[in-house]
C-alpha cells in the first residue's frame, strides 16, 4: 500500500464536453514570463489562488484536469453565486454518479495572472475530503482551462511554476530533451514503453497528470498485454471523488520515456469498470504522476504539442514504498490525528494486531502532534528490518505494538 504519494485526483464528466470558457485574462503589464511559487505537499503541487478578489484559497495545480473545480461549496454559497446547471460526474470507483454545479462569472488570481468571467465547477458536496485522505489543506483543483494558453514550466526542486507568453517563447536549450505529446481536451498525453519482463515491451499512452501523487497507474484492461505482475498487493491507489480508488500495487521492471529509462518502478494497477464511457479516458492506458515528473524540470507547450524534460537531482532516486501495510487518514484541527483506515492482510502491521479505526498516538516515541501525515507516512518507508514501536488508542484503551518493516512488493 502506497501512502507517501497518496493521491490521484480523478474527475470524469458525463453528458457534456466543456464549460464554454470566456478566455479573459488580465496579465501584469510587459511580463513575458510569470513565476508562481508552489508548495510540494505530500505529492501535490499546491498554489495560492485568490477567489473572486476575496478568499485566499489553496488549489492543486492539475494538468490532468480539464476544468477548475471548487470542492468547498460553502464559499460560493457565502458569495451568493447563482448555479446555472447541475452535472453528473464519475466518482473514485469510476462508477458512482456524483454531482457538481456550474458557477459563472468567477475570477481567479494566481500570482500575476488574473482570469475573469470564468466558468468553474462547484462540487455539490465535498466528495474529495482532501484534508482527511492526504493531510493537505486545499479547497479545489486548478485545471487546464486556466493555464492552457501558456507555456507551462514546472521546476520541482525550486518550487516554481513559470507561465510563458507563447509569442515570446523560445524552446529551451542544452539540458532539455524535446518529447512529442498530444493534447486532447486540453490534457497532455505522452507515449511510453513498459516492460514486465526483459524480453518484452508494451507501448502505452499515458496522461501527464500533476494531480496524481503516484509514479505510474496502469489500466490493466486497456491492452491485451497489460496484466498484473506476479507480485502485487491490494492497494488504495489514492484519494478521488467519493473516497479511495481501489486496485493493486506492484512493480514495472522498466519504464521508458525515450531517452529516459526508469527501473523497478512502483506502479498501481486498476481495471476500468464495464459501462464507463471510454471517451473519458481518450484511449489512454494509464497515468504518469508526480513521483516520476518531479525527477525533471518539465515544460509543456500546449499549442505546439511538445514537452521538454530536463533531469534534476532527483532523477535517480529509488522508488520506495510503505513497508508497514498501514493506510492512514488525518483528522483534528491540525490534521495530526492519524487514524488507521486500512491494514494489508499479512503485512507487518496486520501481524502486530493493528486494525482499522486505531488511532496512532506516537511513532518510535515521537508524539503524533509533532508530525504531519506526510511525516508519519515517511516513518514507515524506512529501511527493511527497522523496528517500529507504536502507541495506539483503541476506543478508551491505550496499547503498545511493535513490528519490523519489510518489503511488500
Amino acid at each position: 500500500m502506497k501512502k507517501w504519494i497518496p493521491a490521484i485526483l480523478f474527475l470524469g464528466f458525463l453528458g457534456y464536453d466543456a464549460l464554454g470558457q470566456n478566455p479573459d485574462m488580465e496579465i501584469e503589464r510587459n511580463l513575458r514570463r510569470i513565476d508562481i511559487p508552489f508548495e510540494y505537499a505530500n505529492g501535490f503541487i499546491v498554489v495560492k489562488v485568490t477567489f473572486n478578489d476575496v478568499f485566499p484559497l489553496r488549489f492543486i495545480f492539475d494538468t490532468g484536469a480539464e476544468h477548475t473545480i471548487l470542492s468547498k461549496r460553502e464559499i460560493t454559497d457565502l458569495l451568493n453565486i447563482d448555479y446555472q446547471r447541475r452535472f453528473p460526474i464519475v466518482g473514485a470507483d469510476l462508477s458512482k454518479e456524483l454531482y457538481a454545479y456550474l458557477a459563472q462569472g468567477i475570477s481567479l488570481q494566481l500570482g500575476g495572472v488574473k482570469a475573469v468571467n470564468r466558468n468553474i465547477l462547484v462540487l455539490e458536496e465535498d466528495y474529495f475530503h482532501f484534508e482527511e485522505y492526504t493531510g493537505v489543506n486545499v479547497q479545489g483543483i486548478l485545471g487546464s482551462d486556466f493555464f492552457r494558453r501558456f507555456i507551462v514550466k514546472i521546476n520541482y526542486p525550486q518550487g516554481v511554476i513559470s507561465l510563458y507568453d507563447p509569442q515570446y517563447f523560445d524552446p529551451p536549450g542544452k539540458g532539455f530533451v524535446s518529447v512529442p505529446i498530444e493534447i486532447n481536451r486540453n490534457k497532455p498525453y505522452i507515449n511510453a514503453k513498459i516492460n514486465f519482463h526483459p524480453d518484452s515491451s508494451i507501448q502505452v499512452r499515458l496522461l501527464i497528470d500533476t494531480g496524481a501523487g503516484l509514479a505510474l497507474l496502469l489500466h490493466t484492461d486497456t491492452h491485451p498485454e497489460l496484466k498484473l505482475p506476479e507480485k502485487v498487493i491490494p492497494s488504495n491507489l489514492g484519494a478521488g471523488l467519493g473516497g479511495f480508488l481501489l486496485g493493486y500495487m506492484g512493480r514495472v521492471q522498466k519504464l521508458e520515456l525515450e531517452p529516459f529509462v526508469f527501473r523497478e518502478v512502483t506502479s498501481q494497477f486498476q481495471d476500468i469498470p464495464e459501462g464507463i464511457d471510454s471517451s473519458l479516458f481518450n484511449q489512454r492506458n494509464g497515468i504518469i504522476g508526480n513521483e516520476i515528473l518531479r525527477r525533471f524540470t518539465i515544460m509543456i507547450d500546449y499549442l505546439h504539442e511538445q514537452a521538454y524534460l530536463e533531469p534534476n537531482r532527483h532523477y535517480k532516486d529509488e522508488f520506495i514504498h510503505d513497508r508497514s501495510g498501514l493506510n492512514l487518514i488525518a483528522g483534528g484541527l491540525n490534521l495530526n490525528d492519524f487514524i488507521i483506515y486500512g491494514v494489508i492482510p499479512g503485512s507487518p502491521a496486520a501481524q502486530a494486531g493493528l486494525i482499522r479505526g486505531d488511532r496512532i498516538l506516537s511513532i518510535n516515541g515521537i508524539p503524533a502532534a509533532f508530525l504531519d501525515l506526510e511525516g508519519a507516512n515517511r516513518k514507515f518507508r524506512k529501511r527493511v528490518g527497522k523496528k517500529m514501536c507504536l502507541k495506539i488508542a483503541r476506543g478508551n484503551t491505550k496499547i503498545h505494538v511493535s513490528f519490523h518493516l519489510r518489503d511488500l512488493i
